[in-house]
């Protein structure tokens, strides 16, 4: 390998080169001056910040701006372009911290150079990358800079996607940035210099102005207070399977066009009652939602702005604030009669518009929920003019959709007013069922035509009706049987420990059925045993966040014991400390006032006093401090468990020492194993409040992480050879950043690092070599393992170091719980879950798209841990693949309908989901004695340990 060793300062300069840009190095504009001192959140960036420390920074909250641009693009031009605009607009480059629990937000110098990465497209794969490159999320605390990719289809046909996190833009921002990115392309392009403008105003000092005249706001949440006060959540009827519990919303959208007079007769009825299109476009999202539920009390959240005024002209910013507008449709009036009410309803709300809507939700407390924590404002509506472009000189332009797949909302409706009008329904997957979902959307593009031809029309004579009651099957006798009455829309039977069965149930309507005739209905029906001893009526039926009926908020349901000890105490004074009073132990959260940022930090001071993991959001949905401390008390058992952690030791206190990085994962647990079989003494990296799960004999621990530069070199300086096995999967610039820290430490002894095959981009043959050179195109995660692969082969052998191996891995299965995530998401998800639930499942036929194979490479865990451990002591000098075989996805699919016992229908399509879109086989002759399969490890084995775990 290389004997050329880099320097700290070659490796840091290494780091800084990447994380500017691969691509063009256009000239670069003067540093702007940086604020002195941070400033303090919007209402609308807290929002946005508080999602992220939730664990819900998600692509929902990407802002991607694509445009495909034919003609001669001049690509140091972009980048000259980008680097003016990220210079110029502060908020570009801003840094998101927090001190004493309170966030605030810093302005970053600006960068020399923000050029576009340029990637060669595939015909078949442009959409996917697109989507891909909008997904990746951003990292709030080190500056979400917005990123830019250009996909090169031809010579003079590129699509650019410019990707911002919503903290830092909104819809009307990407007018200005559209506007100044033309200009300063025109100018840098032209050899000129770019006019002189006048300073734009920052967004943080829009931040200090709000936060400034706060305590103003008394009177207008005292209105919003009163003008929401007795509204429940919007039901929507949810889906009977809902998708797996990735963390995410994954939406869906039901477009249904309009006839092209739709949108102009819609205009004039507007004129006739003094209403916009938007106001009669509402008024028919109104009506919709009568219809669809059956509620005559209904809010709708309209997006809002606080740029008022010259002097918020070219302001780049979040700016947007949510105005929940509450009409009632009640006594069945005509549409033109609903047009009046909803513009009246919009008029009142904007003249409180000043109001961030987080602090009315903060002022509701737990009014602003239902019980089971669906939020106040479930459903918004928009009309959706042509979208911006970017225009530039001497280039065509075009709109190009990437589709995130995340729904900000449960319920969005949208009035397309282009060229080819639509009615757009988008839902969330998790909230709404998909059949109701569809009727929803061809109803409402049939409302919205019928209102344009009759005005006059009543509510009740308009398209739409609540969908049919969904039949449900299981549960006690009891409980089926109350569910199946008409009158009765929810049920639930529940037995308390040692007391007698119990019965709830919420009526349809006000003039349902007694508890008594209930009762008695169930006593004609049932054995006597099997007949509850009381039947109480409810308004709503409490959930816990599982969806299950949470007995701790039932009435007469009894009390049981409080919790006690040290983890009942702590929760107890967190609470009382945060939330101002002592709590009873099945007191909620947000009752007693608590909201999101409380959350975080109630976490937060849980995690340090107990040395436990915690979230904000494990506390919003436990949310009873008896919830709250079972929880804690179930990952201390799970801590007590696991084999005593050492802290580490002084540096070479065990000859032979091996560090392990990511020993907590799915990957690094079978590795710690295999290390310990071998009697290996193992040195693991892992942060303090999961030390537990690899402590073990012959294992000490150092704590630390990726982003622990200082503690990544201590750990390496502290063995005799390293094992990384560690990564975000989701944040390429720190794991290159981590891998920089690791060879600039690395002094001897052997290194080996867990690489994937992605690192091979999409190679143009079936078969892939090993070390075949990549190509493009990879994907962001793909091209930080190759860069980290580099950084380390480079390095390899000299002053001192011993080899290097890049083991690249495929999928990778195992009976662990983080391998067992692998059935919620990407190809073994998407057929797992259609499997599960019996859907028809959807390959692509061999020949499509000219490849003869569709399928994956796998590795057993196991096998792939023998692999990297046995490179330790023979390393294999530069890249070698790890595969235990390759199997099709028909293979697959048939494998995991058998194992489930599926009724799925299995048929070939013409159509590539982009997680199937797998074609290549993996040669793995290098390391072929340590990968060969053991008895259990074939594909059948290890598919059954991760789909049942209980029989493992």
């Amino acid at each position: 390998m290389a004997t050329d060793t880099p320097s700290a300062a070659a490796l840091q300069e290494e780091l800084l080169r990447r994380a500017r840009s691969r691509a063009g190095r256009p000239a670069a504009a003067a540093p702007a001056p940086v604020p002195q001192g941070p400033a303090p959140l919007s209402h609308a960036q807290r929002r946005m910040w508080l999602m992220d420390r939730l664990g819900h920074g998600d692509a929902s909250y990407s802002v991607p701006f694509a445009t495909r641009l034919r003609g001669p693009l001049d690509l140091a031009a972009l980048a000259a372009a980008l680097t003016a605009l990220v210079g110029r607009h502060e908020i570009l480059r801003t840094r998101y911290g927090q001190r004493d629990g309170e966030p605030y937000q810093e302005v970053l110098p600006a960068p020399e150079t923000v050029a576009p990465r340029v990637v060669d497209a595939v015909p078949d794969d442009s959409d996917a990358l697109l989507a891909e490159e909008a997904r990746r999320p951003f990292d709030l605390a080190a500056g979400p800079l917005p990123r830019a990719l250009v996909l090169r289809h031809g010579e003079q046909d590129h699509t650019v996607l410019l990707t911002f996190h919503h903290i830092t833009i909104d819809g009307s921002s990407l007018d200005t940035v559209a506007g100044e990115l033309a200009r300063d392309y025109a100018a840098a392009a032209g050899g000129s210099a770019a006019e002189e403008r006048p300073e734009p105003p920052q967004y943080a000092d829009f931040a200090r102005r709000e936060q400034a005249a706060a305590d103003r706001l008394g009177q207008g949440l005292a209105h919003w207070a009163g003008r929401l006060e007795g509204l429940s959540p919007l039901r929507l009827p949810r889906p009977a399977q809902p998708p797996a519990d990735t963390g995410t919303r994954p939406a869906g959208t039901r477009t249904v066009p309009l006839d092209p007079r739709v949108p102009a007769a819609l205009r004039a009825l507007g004129r006739e009652h003094r209403a916009t299109l938007f106001t009669v476009a509402l008024a028919a999202s109104f009506a919709a939602l009568n219809r669809f539920t059956g509620q005559d009390d209904l809010v709708i959240g309209v997006a809002g702005t606080h740029r008022q005024g010259a002097d918020m002209r070219g302001l780049v910013g979040l700016c947007v604030n949510t105005l929940p507008v509450r009409v009632d449709t009640a006594g069945d009036p005509s549409f033109s009669t609903l047009v009046a009410r909803v513009r009246d309803a919009l008029l009142e709300a904007q003249q409180r518009r000043e109001v961030p809507f987080d602090l009315i939700l903060e002022r509701l407390g737990a009014a602003a929920r239902d019980t089971d924590g669906t939020g106040l404002v479930r459903a918004t509506a928009d009309v959706l003019g042509e979208p911006a472009t970017l225009r530039l000189p001497g280039l065509t332009d075009e709109y190009v959709e990437v589709g995130t797949a995340e729904a900000k909302f449960d319920l969005s409706f949208g009035l397309v007013d282009t060229d080819a009008p639509a009615g757009l329904v988008q839902y969330s997957r998790t909230a709404l069922d998909e059949e109701a979902a569809a009727a929803l959307g061809t109803h409402y593009a049939a409302l919205l035509t019928a209102v344009a031809d009759e005005p006059a029309l009543r509510l009740s004579r308009l398209p739409g009706a609540p969908p049919a009651p969904r039949e449900e099957a299981g549960g006690h006798p009891a409980e089926v049987l109350l569910r199946a009455h008409p009158e009765v829309a929810e049920a639930a039977v529940v037995a308390p420990a040692g007391g007698p069965l119990l019965a709830y149930a919420v009526l349809r309507g006000i003039d349902g059925p007694s508890p008594a005739q209930l009762r008695s209905l169930l006593r004609t029906e049932l054995a006597p045993e099997l007949v509850p001893a009381a039947v109480t009526l409810l308004d709503t039926l409490p959930r816990t966040a599982d969806g299950a009926a949470d007995p701790a908020r039932l009435p007469g349901f009894p009390a049981a014991p409080a919790p006690e000890g040290a983890h009942a105490d702590a929760v107890t004074e967190g609470f009382t400390a945060l939330l101002g009073h002592a709590p009873g132990p099945d007191d909620d959260f947000f009752l007693l006032g608590g909201h999101s940022l409380v959350a975080v930090q109630l976490a937060e001071r849980l995690r340090q006093a107990l040395k436990l993991p915690l979230t904000g959001l494990d506390i919003m949905q436990a949310r009873t401090p008896r919830a709250v401390t079972a929880l804690l008390e179930a990952r201390e058992a799970e801590r007590v468990a696991a084999p005593s952690a050492t802290r580490s030791r002084p540096r070479r206190s065990r000859e032979g020492t091996v560090l392990v990085t990511g020993g907590t994962g799915g990957v690094g647990a079978f590795v710690l194993r295999e290390l310990a079989a071998r009697g290996r003494p193992v040195l693991a990296l892992a942060r303090p409040e999961s030390a537990h799960l690899v402590a073990a004999e012959g294992v000490d621990v150092i704590e630390g992480d990726l982003t622990d530069l200082d503690g990544l070199r201590k750990a390496v300086d502290s063995a005799d050879a390293v094992l990384h096995a560690a990564c975000t999967f989701t944040r390429p610039d720190v794991d290159v950043a981590a891998m920089i820290a690791m060879v600039d430490a690395w002094s001897r002894g052997p290194f080996v690092f867990v690489s994937s095959v992605d690192a091979y981009g999409h190679p143009a043959g079936e078969w892939v070599a090993e070390e075949s050179a990549p190509r493009q195109p990879l994907s962001g995660y793909g091209q930080a393992k190759a860069d980290c692969e580099g950084l380390l082969l480079r390095a390899a052998g000299d002053g001192g170091r011993g080899g290097a191996s890049a083991v690249r891995s495929p999928l990778v299965w195992g009976a662990h719980q983080r391998l067992r995530d692998q059935l919620r998401w990407g190809a073994t998800g998407i057929l797992y879950q259609a499997a599960q639930e019996g859907r028809p499942i959807g390959l692509p036929r061999p020949g499509t798209g000219g490849h003869a194979w569709y399928g994956a490479a796998w590795v057993h865990a196991a096998a792939l841990a023998r692999a990297v451990v046995s490179a330790l002591d023979s390393p294999v000098h530069g890249v070698a693949n790890a595969v235990s075989g390759h199997l099709s996805w028909r293979d697959l699919a048939g494998g995991l309908t058998e194992l489930l016992g599926s009724d799925s229908e299995i048929h070939e399509t013409d159509e590539v989901h982009p997680d199937l879109d797998h074609r290549w086989h993996y040669r793995a002759d290098r390391l072929a004695p340590a990968l060969r399969a053991l008895p259990g490890e074939d594909w059948r084995a290890v598919l059954a340990s991760m789909v049942d775990p209980a029989a493992h």
